[in-house]
């Protein structure tokens, strides 16, 4: 690069930084803490939704799936019913923490 290309780049850098300082970031609250946290039961509930569905066809001999395969979708909605329920513990043990803190 030239030197006179290396001085504008840094004059550019200069007025975008200026430029940024002015104006306050923007917020994205497409993936803030609660709407990740309704989605995740969200998808949890749907999980249980599809095992229970896939348990009932499969009781009812309406369903092509084999006992394995509906034995797995009850353990992850198992599983991912009780990961929920870890966060859960772990977020209530968090705002107990914070609650207590002194002042």
């Amino acid at each position: 690069m030239s030197e006179m290309n290396v001085n504008q780049v840094l004059a550019q850098m200069r007025t975008m930084s200026t430029e940024a300082a002015n104006k306050p970031a923007p917020v994205d609250d497409s993936n803030d803490f609660a709407s990740l946290l309704k989605q995740s039961i969200d998808n949890v509930n749907a999980t249980q939704h599809v095992a229970k569905k896939m348990a009932s066809d499969f009781e009812t001999g309406e369903s092509d799936a084999g006992l394995a395969e509906v034995m797995v979708s009850l353990q992850k909605a198992s599983v991912s019913f009780q990961a929920m329920v870890q966060v859960r513990n772990k977020l209530t043990d968090a705002y107990k923490e914070v609650m207590n803190m002194p002042m």
